[in-house]
Protein backbone atom coordinates (compact mmCIF):
# COMPACT_ATOMS: atom_id res chain seq x y z
CA UNK A 1 0.00 0.00 0.00
CA UNK A 2 1.43 3.85 -0.84
CA UNK A 3 2.08 5.46 2.08
CA UNK A 4 0.62 9.26 2.28
CA UNK A 5 1.12 11.79 4.92
CA UNK A 6 -1.94 11.32 6.43
CA UNK A 7 -5.25 9.25 7.05
CA UNK A 8 -9.02 9.23 7.60
CA UNK A 9 -10.11 5.55 8.45
CA UNK A 10 -14.09 6.13 8.97
CA UNK A 11 -17.02 4.08 8.53
CA UNK A 12 -19.52 1.99 10.76
CA UNK A 13 -19.60 0.90 13.74
CA UNK A 14 -18.38 -2.68 14.38
CA UNK A 15 -16.96 -2.37 11.03
CA UNK A 16 -13.49 -2.78 11.84
CA UNK A 17 -11.75 0.64 11.35
CA UNK A 18 -10.04 0.47 14.78
CA UNK A 19 -8.15 -3.30 14.22
CA UNK A 20 -7.42 -1.92 10.68
CA UNK A 21 -6.24 1.91 11.81
CA UNK A 22 -4.25 -0.13 14.15
CA UNK A 23 -2.47 -2.40 11.22
CA UNK A 24 -1.78 0.62 9.28
CA UNK A 25 -0.17 2.31 12.05
CA UNK A 26 2.32 -0.73 12.51
CA UNK A 27 3.04 -0.42 9.00
CA UNK A 28 3.88 3.63 7.84
CA UNK A 29 4.59 4.17 11.65
CA UNK A 30 1.48 6.28 12.30
CA UNK A 31 -0.34 7.00 15.58
CA UNK A 32 -4.21 6.91 16.16
CA UNK A 33 -6.08 10.36 16.89
CA UNK A 34 -9.22 9.59 18.13
CA UNK A 35 -12.72 11.01 15.34
CA UNK A 36 -15.83 9.60 17.57
CA UNK A 37 -17.51 11.57 19.94
CA UNK A 38 -17.83 9.10 22.42
CA UNK A 39 -14.91 7.52 22.84
CA UNK A 40 -13.46 10.81 23.42
CA UNK A 41 -14.67 10.27 27.12
CA UNK A 42 -13.80 8.29 29.93
CA UNK A 43 -15.28 5.68 32.07
CA UNK A 44 -17.49 4.24 29.43
CA UNK A 45 -14.67 2.86 26.86
CA UNK A 46 -16.79 -0.77 26.60
CA UNK A 47 -20.18 1.35 26.04
CA UNK A 48 -18.08 3.11 23.07
CA UNK A 49 -16.60 0.29 22.15
CA UNK A 50 -13.57 2.09 22.52
CA UNK A 51 -9.67 0.46 21.71
CA UNK A 52 -9.13 1.04 25.40
CA UNK A 53 -12.49 -1.07 26.25
CA UNK A 54 -11.47 -4.20 28.63
CA UNK A 55 -7.77 -2.45 29.14
CA UNK A 56 -6.33 0.05 31.13
CA UNK A 57 -6.25 3.18 29.04
CA UNK A 58 -3.12 4.50 28.42
CA UNK A 59 -1.06 6.67 25.40
CA UNK A 60 -0.38 3.46 23.31
CA UNK A 61 -1.36 0.13 22.27
CA UNK A 62 0.99 -2.75 21.36
CA UNK A 63 3.48 0.22 20.62
CA UNK A 64 1.11 2.35 18.80
CA UNK A 65 0.59 5.89 19.99
CA UNK A 66 -3.04 6.63 20.51
CA UNK A 67 -4.19 10.25 21.14
CA UNK A 68 -7.72 12.11 22.41
CA UNK A 69 -9.26 8.80 24.14
CA UNK A 70 -11.02 8.78 27.37
CA UNK A 71 -9.77 12.35 28.02
CA UNK A 72 -12.81 13.78 28.81
CA UNK A 73 -14.85 13.17 32.37
CA UNK A 74 -18.57 12.34 32.09
CA UNK A 75 -19.11 15.74 33.62
CA UNK A 76 -17.43 18.10 30.77
CA UNK A 77 -18.49 18.99 27.37
CA UNK A 78 -17.08 20.29 24.41
CA UNK A 79 -18.08 21.84 20.70
CA UNK A 80 -17.22 20.57 17.40
CA UNK A 81 -14.74 23.42 17.06
CA UNK A 82 -12.94 22.57 20.37
CA UNK A 83 -12.42 18.70 19.26
CA UNK A 84 -10.92 19.90 15.76
CA UNK A 85 -8.14 22.29 17.75
CA UNK A 86 -7.13 19.86 19.67
CA UNK A 87 -7.04 17.49 16.44
CA UNK A 88 -4.87 19.90 15.02
CA UNK A 89 -3.05 20.07 17.65
CA UNK A 90 -2.09 16.21 18.11
CA UNK A 91 -1.75 16.52 14.14
CA UNK A 92 0.82 18.80 13.75
CA UNK A 93 2.47 17.45 17.02
CA UNK A 94 2.59 13.93 14.81
CA UNK A 95 4.39 15.46 11.97
CA UNK A 96 6.79 17.27 14.49
CA UNK A 97 7.69 13.97 15.49
CA UNK A 98 7.85 12.19 11.82
CA UNK A 99 4.79 10.49 12.93
CA UNK A 100 1.67 9.75 10.55
CA UNK A 101 -1.63 10.96 11.62
CA UNK A 102 -4.40 8.39 11.15
CA UNK A 103 -7.83 10.41 12.21
CA UNK A 104 -10.02 6.85 13.45
CA UNK A 105 -13.84 7.65 14.34
CA UNK A 106 -17.75 7.26 12.90
CA UNK A 107 -18.96 10.82 14.01
CA UNK A 108 -19.70 12.76 10.91
CA UNK A 109 -19.53 16.16 12.09
CA UNK A 110 -15.89 15.26 13.29
CA UNK A 111 -15.04 14.16 10.13
CA UNK A 112 -16.18 17.08 8.36
CA UNK A 113 -14.47 19.43 10.34
CA UNK A 114 -11.62 17.69 9.59
CA UNK A 115 -11.70 17.79 5.92
CA UNK A 116 -13.69 21.15 5.49
CA UNK A 117 -12.48 23.15 8.36
CA UNK A 118 -15.53 25.38 10.43
CA UNK A 119 -17.07 28.36 10.33
CA UNK A 120 -15.95 30.90 12.82
CA UNK A 121 -18.25 30.82 15.47
CA UNK A 122 -18.18 33.46 18.82
CA UNK A 123 -17.52 32.25 22.13
CA UNK A 124 -20.48 31.82 24.44
CA UNK A 125 -21.17 33.10 28.13
CA UNK A 126 -21.95 30.83 30.63
CA UNK A 127 -25.56 32.27 30.92
CA UNK A 128 -26.63 32.04 27.28
CA UNK A 129 -25.13 28.16 27.53
CA UNK A 130 -27.51 27.45 30.99
CA UNK A 131 -30.02 29.38 29.65
CA UNK A 132 -30.02 27.33 26.32
CA UNK A 133 -29.66 23.66 28.09
CA UNK A 134 -32.12 24.73 30.31
CA UNK A 135 -34.66 25.09 27.70
CA UNK A 136 -34.26 21.68 25.09
CA UNK A 137 -34.16 19.47 28.99
CA UNK A 138 -37.88 21.26 29.38
CA UNK A 139 -39.11 21.11 25.92
CA UNK A 140 -37.09 20.04 23.01
CA UNK A 141 -40.07 20.57 20.18
CA UNK A 142 -40.32 24.52 21.80
CA UNK A 143 -36.61 24.77 21.94
CA UNK A 144 -36.53 23.12 18.04
CA UNK A 145 -38.72 25.99 16.80
CA UNK A 146 -37.30 28.68 17.76
CA UNK A 147 -34.31 27.78 15.27
CA UNK A 148 -34.34 28.76 11.49
CA UNK A 149 -36.21 25.91 9.16
CA UNK A 150 -32.79 25.41 7.28
CA UNK A 151 -31.26 24.14 10.47
CA UNK A 152 -31.74 20.60 10.25
CA UNK A 153 -30.57 18.88 13.09
CA UNK A 154 -32.79 18.04 16.24
CA UNK A 155 -30.56 15.80 18.41
CA UNK A 156 -31.21 17.74 22.13
CA UNK A 157 -27.07 18.54 22.06
CA UNK A 158 -27.01 20.47 18.67
CA UNK A 159 -30.28 22.24 19.12
CA UNK A 160 -28.82 23.45 23.00
CA UNK A 161 -25.75 24.36 20.64
CA UNK A 162 -27.70 26.84 17.96
CA UNK A 163 -29.54 28.08 20.64
CA UNK A 164 -26.94 29.26 22.96
CA UNK A 165 -25.10 30.62 19.86
CA UNK A 166 -28.69 32.47 18.99
CA UNK A 167 -29.27 33.96 22.75
CA UNK A 168 -25.49 35.40 23.04
CA UNK A 169 -25.47 37.34 19.32
CA UNK A 170 -29.05 37.00 18.17
CA UNK A 171 -28.01 35.18 15.17
CA UNK A 172 -28.65 32.03 13.94
CA UNK A 173 -25.95 29.28 14.01
CA UNK A 174 -26.66 28.91 9.87
CA UNK A 175 -25.69 32.95 9.91
CA UNK A 176 -22.41 31.89 11.52
CA UNK A 177 -22.13 28.88 9.58
CA UNK A 178 -22.49 30.58 6.04
CA UNK A 179 -19.14 32.34 6.83
CA UNK A 180 -15.92 30.86 5.86
CA UNK A 181 -14.57 27.84 7.10
CA UNK A 182 -11.46 27.41 9.01
CA UNK A 183 -9.14 24.69 10.57
CA UNK A 184 -9.22 22.23 7.96
CA UNK A 185 -6.51 19.33 8.41
CA UNK A 186 -3.83 20.09 4.45
CA UNK A 187 -3.15 18.86 3.09
CA UNK A 188 -6.55 16.53 3.18
CA UNK A 189 -5.89 13.22 4.61
CA UNK A 190 -6.00 10.07 2.48
CA UNK A 191 -9.69 8.71 3.35
CA UNK A 192 -10.32 4.95 3.63
CA UNK A 193 -13.71 4.14 4.11
CA UNK A 194 -14.00 0.61 6.17
CA UNK A 195 -17.37 -0.44 5.08
CA UNK A 196 -18.31 -4.59 4.99
CA UNK A 197 -21.65 -5.69 3.89
CA UNK A 198 -24.53 -4.84 6.29
CA UNK A 199 -25.45 -8.17 6.94
CA UNK A 200 -21.71 -8.70 8.10
CA UNK A 201 -21.82 -5.50 10.49
CA UNK A 202 -25.18 -6.50 11.86
CA UNK A 203 -23.54 -10.23 12.96
CA UNK A 204 -20.53 -8.34 14.74
CA UNK A 205 -22.84 -5.87 16.31
CA UNK A 206 -24.52 -9.29 17.66
CA UNK A 207 -21.77 -10.95 18.85
CA UNK A 208 -19.54 -7.58 20.52
CA UNK A 209 -22.99 -6.23 23.21
CA UNK A 210 -21.78 -9.74 25.60
CA UNK A 211 -18.85 -8.81 25.29
CA UNK A 212 -19.24 -5.10 25.79
CA UNK A 213 -21.49 -6.24 29.15
CA UNK A 214 -18.86 -8.86 30.39
CA UNK A 215 -15.80 -6.24 30.11
CA UNK A 216 -18.25 -3.61 32.78
CA UNK A 217 -20.60 -1.98 30.59
CA UNK A 218 -23.32 -2.29 33.48
CA UNK A 219 -21.21 -0.69 35.76
CA UNK A 220 -19.76 2.05 33.15
CA UNK A 221 -24.14 2.95 32.83
CA UNK A 222 -23.66 3.27 36.63
CA UNK A 223 -21.33 6.10 36.41
CA UNK A 224 -23.03 7.60 33.43
CA UNK A 225 -26.49 8.10 35.90
CA UNK A 226 -24.01 9.40 38.97
CA UNK A 227 -22.06 11.62 36.58
CA UNK A 228 -25.70 13.54 35.32
CA UNK A 229 -24.28 12.27 31.82
CA UNK A 230 -26.61 12.64 28.43
CA UNK A 231 -27.47 8.79 28.68
CA UNK A 232 -29.23 9.61 25.05
CA UNK A 233 -25.61 10.57 23.37
CA UNK A 234 -24.49 7.09 23.58
CA UNK A 235 -26.21 4.01 21.91
CA UNK A 236 -26.28 1.40 24.78
CA UNK A 237 -25.67 3.85 27.68
CA UNK A 238 -29.80 4.64 27.78
CA UNK A 239 -30.67 0.98 27.34
CA UNK A 240 -28.66 0.08 30.23
CA UNK A 241 -29.37 3.00 32.43
CA UNK A 242 -33.54 1.97 31.74
CA UNK A 243 -32.62 -1.70 32.68
CA UNK A 244 -30.47 -0.56 36.20
CA UNK A 245 -34.09 1.64 36.89
CA UNK A 246 -35.95 -1.14 36.35
CA UNK A 247 -37.87 -0.29 33.13
CA UNK A 248 -36.49 -2.62 31.27
CA UNK A 249 -35.39 -6.30 31.56
CA UNK A 250 -31.75 -7.40 30.72
CA UNK A 251 -32.78 -9.54 27.59
CA UNK A 252 -34.72 -5.79 26.23
CA UNK A 253 -32.05 -4.09 27.38
CA UNK A 254 -29.67 -6.32 24.63
CA UNK A 255 -32.35 -6.76 22.58
CA UNK A 256 -33.24 -3.09 21.90
CA UNK A 257 -29.62 -2.20 22.30
CA UNK A 258 -28.98 -4.49 18.97
CA UNK A 259 -32.11 -2.64 17.33
CA UNK A 260 -30.67 0.80 18.11
CA UNK A 261 -26.87 -0.06 16.89
CA UNK A 262 -27.90 -1.43 13.62
CA UNK A 263 -30.20 1.59 12.65
CA UNK A 264 -26.99 3.98 13.93
CA UNK A 265 -25.09 1.82 11.22
CA UNK A 266 -27.58 2.41 8.88
CA UNK A 267 -27.65 6.41 9.05
CA UNK A 268 -23.44 6.27 8.73
CA UNK A 269 -23.76 4.05 5.42
CA UNK A 270 -26.07 6.93 4.10
CA UNK A 271 -24.04 9.26 5.29
CA UNK A 272 -20.60 8.10 3.95
CA UNK A 273 -22.12 7.43 0.79
CA UNK A 274 -23.26 10.87 0.59
CA UNK A 275 -21.46 12.41 2.45
CA UNK A 276 -18.08 11.39 2.69
CA UNK A 277 -15.37 11.15 -0.82
CA UNK A 278 -13.42 8.33 0.15
CA UNK A 279 -9.99 7.62 -1.58
CA UNK A 280 -10.62 4.11 -0.93
CA UNK A 281 -13.22 1.60 -0.03
CA UNK A 282 -12.63 -1.53 1.89
CA UNK A 283 -15.34 -4.14 2.20
CA UNK A 284 -13.71 -6.69 3.67
CA UNK A 285 -11.98 -6.24 6.88
CA UNK A 286 -11.04 -8.65 10.03
CA UNK A 287 -11.84 -7.50 13.52
CA UNK A 288 -10.47 -9.32 16.47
Amino acid sequence: MKTYSSYIIAGPTASGKSDFAHNLAKQVNGIIINCDSVQIYRGIENISASPFACREVSDEIDGVPYRLFSILSLKEQISVADYLNMAQAEYKKAIEVGLVPIFVGGTGYYINALINGMSPMPEVSSDSRKKARDLVAKDLVAARNLLPAEFKATDPQRVARALEIFFETGHHITYWQNMERQGAIVPTPHRILINPPADEVKQRIAARIPKMLAGGAIEEARSVIDSGWDENRAIGAHQLCSYLRGEITKDECIENWIVKTNQYAKRQRTWFRTQFAADEEIKETKTK
